[in-house]
């Protein structure tokens, strides 16, 4: 959907859900400014039972100009009603009845959405969905520095301190806008009442700790997202902790909060773990977090997550690379097959010596360009640096473009002017000759975390279907391969398995 579709309509309501946070009223404020733009008049309300109270969204609202009321027996059905921050049907979100609906969210999908919507449950906040959205028509946010600050703070609160970003649409955003830091930094401060730090320290004081799982899961009575960064942050610096799960139960969902101090558990891939088919989570190594739905569990909270976490901790072999020797006998062997990918010369985006970060979904990689250094360009739209005698001795140079349609398209920005170029339009096609090198691979019939014999201090995941890989030349280079793509990349080889 396109928020110029919106535009078209004459008598338009903007309404967020019932107990607003800073991202729907930055996600509200945001259409309002669109619409104004177009010459359009629209409404923003939110309504439910009790008005704004926290202190750090009153300065939001008075100080950026956020136009938003308090409307609880609204009883108009205009031509066009816009929900942001939710869906309608939710119970988050009271009934407006409306001639036509439209919603822009980012949660995970509950409702039957109308023919106007746009949803996108892996970004972490709705104000980057709209942010991106504005982008797409030409909008410059920056132009009105209010809007800025107030979607920055919205992706700012709804990953606790943008500790639990994870899509580089949100990383994109928080480079690209130019904010108020000194109201990002009044509004911070006033998040906490004296009455909601009472509740975090007796949330803390009432753990439960699980002494086998070296783990702290924390409920706290308090609905903001905020608290429980608060709260998982001062419990992981425990001596006996390696991993906290703080809580809230609210009507619509259960928000958590995760924390990770050994290298051995990644705080996203936990959260992700804990959400899997109820709900959603992401975020960073250490710093995580995600959403429950309550309709969709048939457990106490607490209960769940523990059970949750035991299956998490029980599920994964370790397999550290540099010191492990894999039983080849029972694999097969096989070869790489012949495949166009794309390579990138960085010399071509920005000049020799010139300091730049690659933006992927993989992450973000700061590198200096020399006249060796390419990216390469993997099937899925994967990227990762090369220099160019190892390109040279791995592919054939064809001189032609390289095209690809990928989730998201890679970047790199200028660290010294902080331009941002896109590297497609530099891609050129090579070609990955059929391999001479023999693997032996197997697939995977249960989960493992492979640390790598030359970085040991991340782990690779691989799931059943994944598969386990090691070079015939090499014992120690394993390595994970996905199990999608496993067909695409090798061919069987002789299969004549040796002791490694």
């Amino acid at each position: 959907m396109l928020l110029s579709e919106l535009a078209k309509y004459q008598d338009i309501v903007i309404q967020c859900h019932d107990n607003p946070d800073a991202d729907a009223l930055a996600s509200g404020f945001a259409i309002y400014e669109f619409l104004k733009s177009k010459g359009k008049e629209s409404t923003f309300i939110y309504r439910g039972n009790h008005p704004v109270k926290k202190s750090n969204l009153n300065i939001m609202i008075e100080e950026l100009g956020i136009p938003v009321e308090y409307a609880p027996d609204f009883d108009r059905s205009p031509q066009l009603l816009i929900t942001c921050d939710c869906q309608y049907g939710q119970r988050n979100v009271t009934k407006t009845e409306a001639r036509n609906i439209a919603v822009i969210d980012h949660h995970q999908i509950t409702v039957e959405l109308p023919r106007l919507s746009e949803v996108r449950s892996n970004i972490g906040s709705c104000s980057t969905v709209i942010w991106d959205m504005l982008r797409k028509e030409g909008y410059d946010v920056n132009e009105n520095k209010n809007l800025a600050t107030a979607l920055f703070y919205g992706l700012y609160t709804d990953t606790n301190k943008l500790t639990e970003v994870s899509h580089p649409l949100d990383r994109d955003m928080v480079d690209t806008l130019i904010i108020n830091k000194s109201l990002i930094t009044k509004m911070s401060n006033s998040n906490i009442s004296l009455e909601e730090l009472k509740i975090t320290g007796k949330a803390i004081f009432d753990y439960e700790y699980h002494e086998d799982l070296r783990c702290l899961i924390i409920k706290t009575e308090t609905n903001d997202p905020n608290i429980l960064g608060v709260v998982s942050d001062f419990a992981i610096e425990t001596a006996e902790v390696d991993v906290c799960v703080a809580y809230y139960i609210s009507p619509v969902e259960i928000k958590f909060s995760v924390r990770s101090s050994t290298k051995e558990i990644h705080a996203n891939e936990l959260a992700e773990f804990i959400a899997d088919g109820i709900g959603g989570g992401g975020g960073h190594i250490v710093k995580a977090g995600g959403t429950i739905r309550p309709e969709k569990i048939d457990l106490p909270a607490t209960e769940l997550i523990e059970q949750r976490i035991r299956d998490y901790y029980g599920t994964y072999e370790i397999i550290y690379a540099a010191n492990t020797y894999l039983d080849t006998s029972k694999m097969k062997a096989y070869t790489k097959k012949e495949q166009k990918l794309g390579a990138i010369s960085l010399a071509d985006v920005f000049p020799i010596g010139t300091p730049v970060e690659i933006r992927t979904l993989e992450g973000d990689v700061n590198i200096i360009i020399t006249d060796q250094t390419y990216l390469m360009i993997g099937i899925e739209g994967e990227i990762y640096p090369i220099n160019l005698d190892k390109l040279m001795s791995s592919y054939q140079l064809t001189g032609f473009d390289f095209h690809g349609v990928f989730e998201y398209e890679p970047s790199v920005k200028n660290l010294d002017t902080e331009e941002v170029k896109k590297v497609m339009p530099f891609a050129k096609t090579v070609i990955s000759p059929a391999g001479t090198t023999r693997i032996f691979a197997l697939p995977l019939d249960h989960p493992i975390k492979l640390f790598t014999a030359w970085d040991d201090e991340k782990y690779y995941s691989g799931n059943i279907g994944d598969y386990i890989a090691v070079r015939d030349d090499d014992p120690h280079d394993i390595y994970i391969i996905a199990g999608h793509l496993f067909n695409e990349l090798y061919r069987p080889s002789s299969n004549i398995p040796g002791l490694l």
